[in-house]
């Protein structure tokens, strides 16, 4: 199984390379937890990428001087920052998201149906099993 889970891990991977800004790792999970949790704050950020604030908020001075992110001042306090994504932050996720899409699908045109079916049943599973470790099932 590790084999296999490489190879789609591998092909899910060599779609962000093509990602216009190039981004790290952590930058890309830091724009996925803002898409899923718009206003998160800082602590809130540095929580779940598992970094200390002070990294997370150079982070953040990265991907807002890229135009991806921006800092508000929150609702609920005034010393507190949200995050959230610009336009071009939603663009970026969508256009990776596409080029995942279509890099799957390359390599989905070559496997049975059947086993496109069972596989696609059984990642459903994977997920959703995911769901109360993670605190959700990923959306893109």
């Amino acid at each position: 199984m590790s084999e296999q889970a490489e190879a789609l891990v591998a092909t899910w991977i060599e779609a962000e390379r093509t990602a216009v800004p190039r981004l790290s790792g952590l930058q890309l999970q830091a724009l996925l937890i803002t898409y899923r949790s718009p206003g998160i704050n800082l602590t809130g950020m540095a929580e779940q990428v598992g970094a200390a604030p002070p990294t997370v908020s150079r982070l953040c001075d990265r991907l807002e001087a890229a135009g991806l992110l921006v800092r508000h001042r929150a609702t609920t306090s005034r010393r507190e920052i949200g995050l959230t994504l610009t336009a071009h932050g939603y663009e970026m996720l969508a256009a990776l998201t596409e080029r995942r899409f279509l890099a799957v699908r390359r390599v989905l045109q070559h496997v049975p149906a059947a086993q496109r079916e069972a596989l696609l049943a059984g990642l459903r599973a994977f997920s959703e099993a995911t769901e109360p470790v993670t605190g959700g099932g990923p959306d893109l």
